[in-house]
This record gives structure tokens, sequence and C-alpha cells, in this order.
């Protein structure tokens, strides 16, 4: 049974930071592309950053600077380190477990963790 599960997050003041973190179980950590996507109520689901199973990274131009995707292979655990947080970061973030297209750009594939809201407020 595959399972992406999600911890971290939470309220943080403007400026703040927080770190996610998304433990996979039941697939073959290391070969997958790990993506974090956030969303707000009435919008589609965004990919913020991704990591591939070569440990590239690619970021949305929103937070480009600011968050940071790692992964820990050993521990089968993908992070979202997001410093100087602003207001508009607020949402809802999930971690996905999916491929890399010919292109190289993150494909979202099944199987995604609970998700974990993040609310930037003063």
């Amino acid at each position: 049974q595959v399972q992406l599960v999600q911890s971290g997050g939470g309220l943080v003041q403007p400026g703040g930071s927080l770190r996610l973190s998304c433990a996979a179980s039941g697939i073959i950590f290391r070969v997958y592309s790990m993506g974090w996507y956030r969303q707000t109520p009435g919008k589609q689901r965004e990919l913020v950053a991704y990591i591939t199973h070569r440990e590239g990274t690619n970021y949305a131009d929103s937070v480009k600077g600011r968050f940071t995707i790692s992964r820990d292979n050993a521990k089968n655990t993908v992070y979202l380190q997001m410093n100087s947080l602003l207001p508009e970061d607020t949402a809802a973030y999930y971690c996905n477990a999916g491929q890399q297209d010919s292109g190289g750009l993150h494909i979202a594939g099944p199987y995604w963790g609970q998700g974990t809201q993040v609310t930037v407020s003063s």
C-alpha cells in the first residue's frame, strides 16, 4: 500500500519560515520525481517545486529564491523549506510522487499526500 504522509505546516507570520515533510512508503522512492503542489479554494492545484530522481530541482517563479526542495532517499522523504513567507503563500500543500516527461518536467503521478494547511498571516 502506497502512502505519502505529510507533516509540518501551520500558522506563521509574514516573513517567517516553515518546513514541510513528506514520508513515502510502498514505493521505490529513489526512482520517483517528487513534487510539491499547493491549492487555494476555487483555484487549480499548482506545482510549486519538484526534485527529480537525480536531484535536479525546479521552482515556480513565485517561490524562487524563497523555497527549497530537497530529498533524503535513505529516509524516503522529501522536504520543502519555505522562507520569507508571504500571505499569498497561504494554501493547502500536497506532495506528489510522479515522473519526468521527455522535457524533464515533473508529471504528477497517482500518489498524493493528505495535504497540509499553510497560513501566512499577522
